[in-house]
């Protein structure tokens, strides 16, 4: 991904999606499984951070973790799906920002690593899931890269 053009247009092909839960494991977990089924090319996790919001009427302060994930803007409805299906929050913040530009190879990737791989004809060749702890590791290791 080095040596690319550092302020390419993308012309809003691509997005950063951000949703919030209330526990990093949540937020972990969605980050995971956004990137494992291709939905997001990199999750990244923050947090905590203190959100103040009405909520039936009331006034809520909480705890929460910020989800980012960067993907194709043409994956928004499937990621916004899985995120409502998946989220704990009966009303789930899904928010997605457009990347106005980026490095042609930094986009690249995003479009690369969200492309559906053919289905695995040999059900011994899938991968293992991954622990927790490799998890939150792999996530970790994207926070680098995206």
């Amino acid at each position: 991904m080095a040596g690319s053009e550092a302020g390419h247009r993308s012309g809003g092909d691509y997005l950063q999606v951000q949703t919030t839960t209330d526990s990093r494991a949540e937020a972990m977990e969605l980050a995971r499984a956004a990137v494992e089924a291709r939905l997001a090319a990199c999750g990244q996790v923050a947090g905590p951070v203190a959100s103040t919001y009405w909520w039936n009427d009331e006034l809520e302060r909480s705890e929460e973790w910020f989800v980012f994930l960067k993907l194709p803007a043409d994956r928004y409805d499937e990621l916004a799906a899985f995120l409502t299906e998946r989220h704990s929050y009966d009303e789930p913040e899904i928010v997605a920002t457009a990347i106005v530009a980026g490095s042609s190879s930094f986009l690249s990737w995003i479009r690369d690593e969200t492309r559906p791989r053919p289905a695995q004809s040999d059900p011994a060749a899938a991968p293992e899931p991954l622990s927790d702890e490799t998890a939150e590791q792999t996530v970790q290791g994207e926070i680098g890269a995206g």
